[in-house]
C-alpha cells in the first residue's frame, strides 16, 4: 500500500465521520457517501474489522475505520461546559456573603425573594435580568415558551389570563424583542462543538405580505442551527453572508456541504467553503429522495419554521426577533425527538435549571454589566 493510497483512504475517513453510527460499544455502522452500501465495523482482540472490500480482502486500513476513529476522537473532545443557574452571593449594598432570605416581596404581579444582610441590615431584593420589569420571571419565560411552542401571541395573552397575569399581545412581543436580543449577544459567543458535515437548505416566507426566502445552515450530526439568512430570491441570492457567519459561529469551515442543485449553494461554497488543503472541502449537490444524498434533517427544521409561521401569519420585518428566537428555541430549549436532547446538549453544552430561559436570561443580563 503506497503513502498515496493511505493519505485518501484517512481523508475519505474525515469526510465520513459524520455518516458513523454507534450501535454499541464494539460495533458501528457507516453508511456509503456514494451509494446506499452501509459498512459494519466491530472492534475485537485484533483490532478493528470491516465489512468492506478494501479491508476483507487488502487486509488494509479502510475508509469507514478511519471514519469511526475519527468519529471517537470527536466525542473525547467535546468537554460538557455548563451555563449555570445564577445564584445571589452577596449583599447589593456591601457585598456581604452574610445573607438570610427574608420572605417574599407581593404584589399583583407575582412574587419576588427577599434577601436580609446580617452586616448591614438592609433589605433588598434581587431580580437578575428583570429589574424594572412589573411582571415576575416565571410569567414572561412562561410566555416565551408558550408562543415559540406554537401558540399566537393573542393565545398566549389569554393563557397568561388564567394564572392572574392580564398583558396585552404587543406587551408579550415587546418581551420577545427585548430578551432575544440579549441572549442573542450572550449566545453568540459561545462555540458549539460541531461536526464537519453541515446542511443548508431555503424556504419561502411571508414577510409584510412579499415573498422572502430563509436560507439556514445546519450542522448534520447536532441538529444544531448554526446560521441564517433572508434574501429576496430563491436561486440567484448571494448566500457568501450565511456561509461567513457559519465559520465565525462554528470556528471552522466544514469538510462536507449537503445542498440542493440551487446554483448560489454552489457559488457561495466555492466563494466561502471551499479549500484544496487537505481535508478538502467537498460539496454534495445531487439531492436524492432516499440513500445518503437526502436532505431530511433539514426538511425537517424547515417544517418547524413553516408550522411556526402559519401561526403568525407572516413576519413584520425582515429583521424580525421571530426568526432569532426561534433559533435559540431550536438549539437551546426545545429536545429533538431523533436526538432525545437539545442539540447545545450534542454540542457538550448544559443550560442548567428546570427553566432554561431564565437561566440563559440572567446570564445574558449579567454577562452585559461586566
Amino acid at each position: 500500500m503506497s503513502k498515496y493510497q493511505s493519505v485518501n483512504r484517512e481523508e475519505s475517513g474525515r469526510l465520513l465521520q459524520a455518516n458513523v453510527k454507534r450501535l454499541n460499544e464494539r460495533n458501528y455502522q457507516v453508511k456509503s457517501l456514494t451509494h446506499d452500501e452501509v459498512y459494519r465495523i466491530l472492534i475485537t482482540s485484533i483490532g478493528w474489522v470491516c465489512s468492506c472490500a478494501d479491508h476483507m480482502f487488502r487486509g488494509v486500513k479502510c475508509k469507514h475505520i478511519y471514519a469511526v476513529e475519527f468519529s471517537l476522537e470527536l466525542r473525547k473532545t467535546v468537554e460538557v461546559r455548563k451555563i449555570e443557574q445564577v445564584s445571589i452571593n452577596g449583599c447589593k449594598y456591601c457585598k456581604s456573603d452574610n445573607l438570610v432570605k427574608d420572605g417574599l416581596r407581593r404584589n399583583k404581579h407575582g412574587d419576588i425573594q427577599k434577601f436580609e444582610c446580617r452586616d448591614c441590615k438592609r433589605y433588598f431584593t434581587i431580580n437578575i435580568g428583570f429589574e424594572k420589569m412589573k411582571h415576575n420571571p416565571q410569567g414572561v419565560t412562561t410566555a416565551m415558551q408558550l408562543y415559540f411552542s406554537g401558540e399566537s401571541l393573542r393565545n398566549v395573552a389569554h393563557s397568561l389570563k388564567l394564572i392572574g397575569m392580564d398583558v396585552s399581545h404587543q406587551t408579550i412581543y415587546n418581551w420577545i424583542d427585548k430578551y432575544t436580543s440579549l441572549m442573542e449577544r450572550y449566545l453568540d459567543k459561545i462555540t458549539p462543538k460541531i461536526s464537519t458535515s453541515w446542511r443548508t437548505d431555503e424556504l419561502y416566507l411571508k414577510v409584510k405580505g412579499n415573498t422572502k426566502y430563509l436560507y439556514a445552515l445546519m450542522d448534520d450530526e447536532t441538529r444544531f442551527w448554526i446560521a441564517q439568512q433572508v434574501a429576496d430570491t430563491k436561486n440567484t441570492a448571494d448566500i457568501t453572508p450565511l456561509f461567513s457567519k457559519g465559520k465565525e459561529v462554528a470556528g471552522t469551515r466544514p469538510n462536507t456541504l449537503i445542498s440542493d442543485g440551487a446554483p448560489n449553494f454552489h457559488t457561495a461554497f466555492n466563494r466561502e467553503l471551499y479549500t484544496n488543503k487537505w481535508p478538502r472541502s467537498r460539496h454534495i449537490n445531487h439531492i436524492r429522495l432516499q440513500g445518503d444524498h437526502n436532505n431530511n434533517k433539514m426538511e425537517r427544521m424547515n417544517g418547524e419554521i413553516r408550522d411556526r409561521e402559519k401561526t403568525m401569519r407572516g413576519l413584520k420585518k425582515v429583521d424580525t426577533p421571530i426568526l432569532k428566537g426561534y433559533k435559540i428555541f431550536h438549539n437551546y430549549i426545545r429536545e429533538h425527538q431523533a436526538l432525545g436532547k437539545t442539540p447545545v446538549e450534542k454540542c457538550g453544552i448544559e443550560v442548567q435549571g428546570e427553566n432554561k430561559w431564565l437561566t440563559i436570561i440572567q446570564n445574558a443580563s449579567k454577562d452585559g454589566k461586566i
